[in-house]
């Protein structure tokens, strides 16, 4: 391998050389070098903030991430075959390949066959980078520490030149620094929790920018003063663009402490509703965070925010109703709401994404505030309001927020773009516990009987609900009548959880006999100490109805509360959905809230997985999984003991796993309830409680006695070789094909292959069975030297049985996507039948590099299964014939 040009060499065309040299690039869709990136340049100015950092994820001959970082014109590279990790005690090698130009930053696709590097790239992180030191000595030293402020990597980072003389390689050593953002592995795995690129899955920082010669100026904090020159030029950048109908807000997301102020700007928490309003043609809308229009509930803010002048535009911000001490009272917001004094409500505005026709939202945030102070300035109408930002110590405004009774602080990186969905840019610190829970129930009031006394709360765990104590003040005469009156429409004689999860005891001015359930769809907000040990709110104080949220979102929320002296920011949720409880010292991982008890303990011998490596394979192909599970009656195979151990299914909830729905016993008489799995919460419960495989019926619970689709599963016998399988499935699609049925296939992840064909419900199973055993009698008549239709492993010797028998009333097939129990873990992959002839075996994907097989696909090969409506009328007929 040729050695990599030294760090620090001025001249690009001759760093680039190799790169050149290396691709021929009439065939490869890499991007050249260009004149701009070839052309000799004396230019040795150290980096400023903002220089680039791309790091692509490369199927090659083997899988492995190519680590750049932007400097003197060129990406220095390096080729991590393990990838990052967030562990400090993870040293990953890292070879110094040669140097790349900058346009190869944004390259993603396939590098064809015969060709250096042939496989698929995908851009797997990207963002800035800020040497800590002087990075040419550094690099000269073979030592380089640097900041990375990426969508997936953050904090310091160090490579270190591990090289002796003679090597043929130039090997470093790429770790963590131990600082806020360390994380031990048993905890968090950066590469399993997100495999996809960031260009087609984007993370916090994911909107597309075109390629500019440097980032603009890092601003202060705006209270400190925009940079209005710089922003006038970044804001000239934008591009122009249609009005988006509909916009979805940037979330924050929870942690337990507060960043540096140089590179975040800080913001108070406000304590209302969040509101976008929408301008076109100088009219406004006003929408909720879940996109419900209250223009007309609030007519004369609508109004206030058309005397801005905008033709086109997009505005976020908070509602409120300031109380008489200037600090918000959301009680009297949802007041202002249901009356007639909606005047009282201020509009708080914090961002815009879009104005004077151009999508700001790829732009930085200083730059986008720079533009929203400007149209809010002295002539904006009372109602709106600045939302301001501070530069003072972080600690000082924690405590300034808990004084004036607010909720918080949002931390907001300087340099973000605006983008649709909950990221890390955007942090939510909390002064207080607080959140919002479902009424389950209430009580009547002592001499008071049309008057709440007290509210059951609760809040979602996956489909479960669970009881989380009940909360009795908060509220005066008005708004306990009104609480009385919506609740009481809402009243049910069946209680919403277990009654015997409820302690009387803990009921506020309970009083014998008033005890209400009700339908959980009403949402309120509470105030509170802390959570008991068994999971319960401590003083709670009633802060109001939230009527913008539904009770299907509510959930509980880590513990966020921030120290007033924390100064170091450690994210709850980054690194992935509801990960470890915040400021936990334990490497015990969590996922979605749940809890997984040894994780360390190894389930397969073979291979050495390990019972983590199964909960967070399911975690990371949940959105695969779940249409294949969705309405259909689930079966589960159990290893306590590992693949070596006894296994058990499982198809009633007789042993109880959280999360898993009973599915009404009427579906199947004189059996236990059957079991549906609805979400990833309830994936990662299963594989907490040692599950292994997901098995479903061939029918859904709307159609329970009439299957949806027809099984052919190919099972090789004894002597029969792989290649030979393949061509068994290749004539199984052949049979079909003729009959007039189209179908699908995918890896058993054991030994064979299932050929599905999707049909409308109107066969009963029998019919269905019949017609599934009419087929492989068929290609054993045609075949008898291939095929064999007698099941049992004496008459499939040397032949392929193909089992009908998974076509039988409540038989079952390993779901797509299931792994398989069983040495090496393997894992049952749909497939086009383009791919059959490249498959080496049905084991070929298996739980350690199936999700990474999936991060590299553009196409979904069973994309028409979903709509494929066809019936059998005219196959058993040309069968019967």
């Amino acid at each position: 391998m040729t050695k990599a040009a030294a760090p620090g060499q001025p001249a690009r065309a001759e760093r680039l050389s190799g790169y050149q040299a290396k691709r021929r690039f009439h065939l490869t869709p890499e991007p050249p070098a260009d004149q701009a990136s070839v052309a000799d340049d004396a230019t040795t100015t150290p980096p400023g903030p903002g220089l680039r950092y791309v790091i692509q994820k490369h199927w090659a001959s083997r899988l492995h991430y190519d680590f750049r970082l932007e400097f003197d014109g060129v990406l220095l590279s390096w080729a991590v075959p393990r990838g990052p990790s967030f562990d400090p005690k993870d040293k990953r090698m890292a070879v110094h390949v040669e140097d790349h130009p900058i346009s190869y930053g944004g390259f993603e696709g396939t590098i064809p066959p015969g060709q250096y590097g042939a496989g698929r790239v995908i851009v797997w992180d990207r963002g800035t980078w800020t040497p800590v030191g002087d990075p040419r000595a550094g690099l000269a030293a073979g030592k380089l520490i640097f900041e990375l402020h990426g969508e997936k990597l953050a904090g310091r980072w160090e490579l270190v030149r591990i090289a002796k003389p003679g090597d043929r390689q130039d090997p470093w050593m790429l770790f963590k620094k131990r600082d806020a953002w360390a994380r031990p592995s048993a905890e968090y795995d950066v590469i399993a929790a997100l495999p996809d690129s960031v260009m087609t899955h984007p993370l916090g920082m994911a909107e597309a920018r075109e390629p500019r010669e440097g980032p603009p100026p890092m601003a202060p904090a705006t209270s400190g003063g925009d940079r209005p020159d710089d922003a006038a030029a970044v804001i000239a950048q934008a591009k122009p663009a249609p009005l988006p109908a509909r916009l979805e807000p940037q979330l924050a997301t929870a942690a337990t402490a507060l960043p540096p102020t140089h590179r975040w700007a800080l913001e108070p928490k406000w304590d209302g509703y969040r509101i976008l309003a929408r301008i076109d043609h100088g009219r406004a809308r006003l929408y909720t965070r879940k996109g419900h229009d209250w223009t007309d509930k609030m007519r004369t803010l609508a109004t206030a925010v058309e005397q801005l002048g905008l033709d086109q535009a997009w505005l976020d911000g908070e509602i409120v109703v300031l109380g008489a001490d200037g600090a918000p009272d959301f009680n009297a917001l949802q007041n202002a709401m249901d009356g007639a004094r909606s005047d009282d409500i201020v509009y708080f505005l914090f961002d815009l994404p879009f104005a004077d026709g151009r999508d700001l939202r790829p732009l930085p945030w200083w730059a986008r505030r720079a533009r929203l102070r400007e149209l809010l300035g002295p002539q904006a109408p009372g109602r709106l309001r600045f939302s301001p930002d501070f530069d003072v110590p972080p600690a000082q405004l924690m405590e300034a927020t808990r004084a004036m009774r607010l909720e918080g602080i949002v931390a907001k990186r300087l340099d973000a773009p605006y983008v649709s969905a909950r990221t890390a840019t955007w942090l939510k610190l909390k002064s207080t516990q607080r959140q919002e829970f479902v009424v389950l129930g209430y009580t009547d009031r002592a001499n008071a009987p049309a008057e709440v006394g007290s509210l059951m709360l609760g809040y979602h765990d996956g489909q479960a609900l669970r009881y989380a104590g009940n909360v009795g003040t908060g509220w005066d005469h008005r708004t306990a009548t009104a609480l009385y009156r919506r609740l009481a429409s809402l009243q049910t004689p069946r209680a919403p959880v277990d009654p015997g999860s409820i302690e009387p005891g803990r009921w506020s001015r309970r009083v014998a006999g008033s005890e209400h359930w009700v339908k959980p769809q009403m949402v309120v907000e509470v105030q509170f100490a802390d959570w008991t040990p068994d999971g319960k709110v401590r003083a709670g104080v009633f802060k109001g109805e939230r009527i913008d949220k539904p009770a299907s979102e509510v959930v509980r929320e880590p513990d966020t509360v921030a120290e007033p002296s924390a100064t170091a920011t450690r994210p709850v949720g980054t690194f992935a959905a509801g990960t470890s409880t915040a400021g936990s010292t334990s490497p015990t991982p969590h996922l979605h809230g749940i809890k997984i008890t040894h994780p360390e303990r190894v389930i397969d011998h073979s291979t050495g997985l390990r019972k983590i490596d199964v909960v967070r394979y399911y975690d990371s192909v949940a959105d695969w999984l779940l249409p294949h599970l969705k309405d259909r009656p689930v079966s589960l195979v159990r290893a306590p003991e590992g693949v070596n151990g006894e296994l058990f299914f499982q198809k009633h909830p007789d042993s109880k796993i959280p999360g898993l729905r009973a599915l009404p016993p009427d579906l199947w008489p004189d059996h236990g309830a059957l079991l549906a799995v609805d979400d990833a919460p309830s994936l990662v419960a299963a594989a907490q409680m040692n599950v292994l495989e997901f098995h479903t019926w061939n029918a859904t619970t709307r159609h329970i006695d009439k299957p949806d689709r027809v099984v052919f599963d190919l099972d090789p016998g004894e002597g029969v070789a792989w290649k030979d399988v393949q061509e068994a499935a290749v004539l199984v699609h052949t049979l079909l094909d003729t009959l007039g049925l189209q179908c699908w296939l995918k890896t058993s992840g054991g030994k064979g292959l299932h050929v599905v064909v999707p049909i409308s419900p109107r066969w009963s199973h029998d019919k269905v069975k019949a017609f599934s055993k009419a087929t492989v009698e068929h290609l054993a008549r045609t075949l008898p030297q291939k095929f064999v239709a007698i099941p049992g492993p004496k008459h499939r010797v040397g032949k392929v049985f193909v089992d009908y028998l998974r076509n039988n009333h409540a038989a079952t097939t390993a779901a797509a996507f299931s792994a398989r129990s069983r040495p090496g873990l393997g894992v049952s992959m749909p497939l086009s039948w383009s791919q059959l002839t490249a498959l080496k075996s049905s084991a070929q994907w298996t739980i350690a590099n199936a999700r990474e097989y999936l991060s590299f696909q553009q196409d979904d090969p069973w994309a028409g299964y979903w709509d494929c409506r066809q019936t059998l009328t005219h196959a058993r007929k040309m069968l019967a014939d």
